[in-house]
């Protein structure tokens, strides 16, 4: 299965999500981890839909960065899935669907199916915001991997605001391969934290690799350990050199 799960959007279903992050996630994280969130004022700037860029390095990145939008986002915000690991099973889909507003995407083939994108289109168009793990997967280091362009793709084509998410510390409390969330050794709960970055505002599409190194400059400014795009450091050392020669 990769269908869309539609009713994930209709009222009752995002009462019964709301009460879930609430209800459930929030406490669940709090047993294992004490959550910090910054720069959420960035996002008094800005009016919906917009396109949530964050990395990834845990199952427990998207309830916790979801738990921490201020309401108004939180309920108009869909979360962009891999298609081949949620979305392959009936069950497990609508299981996401419901607690996170999943949409299918095919991160095979480097770009998202046709029926994912016309969703992810037709839910900005409809003032739905988007979050979008740009790595594409979970870090197995804990460092920022390569950022795929296909968020500042829709962005462009929409013409929405980016906004960077730094999710940080997820990788010590639930690691890639780990099925439940842990404690420090001695016991203590770990510290992770949600910093919410000012909006990047939209840019031509044939600039979308110069948008997503603004989200890494982010990443590294929080102190991330990250992964320059190469074609946009060539170009400024191409531009550095023409300045100079």
């Amino acid at each position: 299965m990769s269908d869309d799960v539609v009713w994930a959007r209709s009222e009752p279903a995002c009462a019964v999500r709301e009460a879930l992050l609430s209800a459930v996630f929030r406490p669940l994280i709090a047993l294992y981890a004490r959550r910090e969130v910054s720069g959420a004022k960035h996002l008094d700037t800005v009016e919906g839909p917009v396109v949530f860029v964050a990395n990834h390095c845990s199952h427990m990145d998207t309830p916790l960065m979801l738990r921490a939008l201020p309401w108004r986002w939180r309920h108009r915000t869909g979360t962009a899935a891999a298609a081949d690991y949620f979305y392959k099973r009936r069950l497990m889909a609508m299981a996401v669907s419901l607690a996170f507003n999943t949409v299918p995407v095919d991160r095979t083939s480097g770009r998202g199916q046709p029926d994912a994108v016309s969703v992810l289109d037709r839910l900005l168009e409809e003032d739905w915001s988007i979050l979008v793990f740009a790595e594409g997967t979970r870090s197995r280091t804990g460092a920022v991997g390569p950022l795929q362009s296909g968020a500042a793709v829709l962005a462009a084509r929409h013409g929405v605001p980016i906004v960077p998410i730094y999710i940080g510390g997820t990788y010590a409390a639930m690691p890639p391969g780990r099925r439940w969330m842990r404690r420090r050794p001695d016991g203590r709960r770990r510290d992770v934290r949600v910093a919410f970055g000012p909006p990047i505002p939209p840019r031509p599409l044939e600039e979308r690799r110069e948008v997503m190194e603004q989200v890494r400059l982010f990443f590294e400014r929080q102190g991330a350990t990250t992964t320059p795009n190469r074609r946009v450091a060539g170009k400024r050392q191409q531009e550095v050199t023409t300045a100079t020669g």
